[in-house]
């Protein structure tokens, strides 16, 4: 499994509880898309992430960014990715950048706002704050290739951290 998380916006710690926090230690990966905020949050992250693929957000102190590059592609399980935290992309430009670089799922953060959505072919994915939900509901993403193979689907959910799972999608 793959969780997907974004804008911790922390000062010490994950931040991370409930289900969210199990997700993080089960999965075979996580994928951070920007605003830990500082050194100490990235570090909570790496210590409970098997692996952790991270990228900064415009909220990430100098020392986080100097860690972390403001992109990223994440090939994972026959999953290709591209990651970044949002602050700097429209949704033409985040489309664009999944054509680009071949992308079954474009992961991008910042809004705080979790959901799915098709782009002009190319699927957008903001696992929403599992911390800082401001005034969205907080989140997690989770996803699981349903069989293997070049034409498998990848299943997907977005999750409270109380374990409601709320939107269920393919790609």
């Amino acid at each position: 499994m793959l969780t997907v998380v974004s804008d911790t916006h922390g000062r010490d710690g994950h931040r991370l509880e409930g289900r969210t926090l199990e997700a993080v230690r089960r999965a075979d990966a996580v994928v951070h898309a920007g605003d830990f905020m500082t050194d100490s949050v990235l570090d909570a992250f790496q210590s409970e992430a098997a692996t952790l693929y991270g990228v900064f957000g415009n909220n990430d102190e100098p020392g986080v960014c100097d860690r972390l590059p403001a992109r990223r592609v994440v090939e994972h399980e026959d999953i290709r990715l591209v990651v970044v935290h949002g602050h700097e992309h429209t949704e033409t430009a985040l489309s664009l950048l999944g054509r680009q670089e071949a992308a079954d799922l474009v992961v991008f953060g910042h809004s705080h706002r979790p959901g799915v959505h098709d782009a002009d072919g190319v699927t957008l994915l903001n696992p929403g704050s599992h911390a800082d939900p401001r005034r969205f509901r907080p989140a997690h993403a989770e996803l699981e290739r349903a069989e293997s193979g070049p034409d498998a689907t990848v299943r997907g959910r977005l999750v409270d951290p109380d374990g409601t799972v709320f939107e269920e999608f393919t790609v």
